[in-house]
């Protein structure tokens, strides 16, 4: 029961840091991995209670490496063209 609420406080925690810090896209990217490792921790326990194959795992891993690779090369791009990662610097028109 520990570890069920353990994951669910790392979500909230991960949800809480991204609302509250807009400012720089680092930190947004950082969070958003934090809340993908909270799921990707609540997907093991689960399948590992119902005693199911770690295959969606994999998956899941897959698709968060490209989420996390994607927003990596934003990153760098915005960095490249504005000279910090800052959002109030960043303009989509």
């Amino acid at each position: 029961m520990n570890m069920w609420l353990m994951v669910f406080v790392m979500f909230m925690l991960g949800n809480m840091i991204f609302v509250s810090k807009h400012k720089h896209l680092l930190i947004i990217l950082m969070s958003l991995e934090f809340i993908v490792l909270s799921i990707f921790f609540l997907m093991m326990m689960y399948l590992i209670t119902i005693d199911y194959n770690m295959y969606m795992l994999m998956v899941f891993l897959v698709f968060s490496v490209c989420e996390g690779t994607l927003g990596l090369s934003i990153l760098v791009s915005m960095i490249r063209t504005h000279g910090n990662d800052y959002f109030q610097s960043f303009n989509l028109i």
